[in-house]
């Protein structure tokens, strides 16, 4: 027995589509949707099929840009040409954004190498992060990928890569949150810690 018009019942299947939404949560979203006067539901569409249209990938790094030329950080004369932190994803790049110290450049891979769903690096914009190191403006690269199996494996097979061109390769240190506690960390956390040490 449906309980709900075809058509809300496709708008739910849509939002549970979605990372993270589950059939409750894809529920809520229709109905509230729905509860929406009709301009704002037109203005909800029209960014979705807008920014679908827009969004293109920067020519030099491969993160999210809108048009055809560099993005922002890109164009940027204040951002550091020599330094390039290589992120698995453009949320990586906001998240580094968020802690106002970085004042480099980044390069974009969309996503990591994982043989289990079938991801190799072919798939991934290693190609382009190897053109901009040989074309010898860049210092340093960052491996900021995420400290799990299939981000040490990709930041081990990049700097293989890389290495070559005689460019210094570092990787974000990981370790104990500020306002965490020894007792819960667990081993690997504490040997990051222990390995990213710095002097006081």
């Amino acid at each position: 027995m449906q309980y709900f018009p075809p058509a809300l019942e496709k708008l739910t299947e849509q939002f549970a589509r979605l990372p993270g939404i589950g059939n409750k949560s894809a529920q809520r979203l229709a109905f509230f949707v729905l509860s929406l006067p009709d301009e704002d539901a037109q203005a909800f569409a029209d960014a979705i099929v807008t920014a679908k249209r827009a969004i293109s990938l920067c020519p030099v790094c491969q993160n999210l840009t809108e048009g055809e030329g560099p993005c922002a950080i890109c164009r940027s004369d204040k951002r550091d040409g020599g330094t390039v932190c290589v992120v698995a994803d453009p949320k990586d790049v906001i998240a580094m954004e968020r802690s106002r110290e970085y004042q480099g450049r980044y390069h974009v891979l969309h996503g990591v190498i994982s043989p289990m769903n079938h991801v190799g690096p072919d798939d991934l914009h290693i190609k382009e992060l190897l053109e901009r190191v040989a074309s010898g403006e860049v210092r340093e690269v960052i491996m900021a990928t995420n400290p799990d199996t299939e981000g040490e494996a990709t930041a081990m097979y990049l700097a293989r890569l890389l290495r070559p061109f005689g460019v210094r390769i570092t990787r974000l240190a990981y370790g104990v949150p500020v306002g965490g506690h020894l007792e819960y960390a667990d081993d690997a956390t504490l040997m990051r810690a222990l390995e990213g040490r710095r002097e006081m």
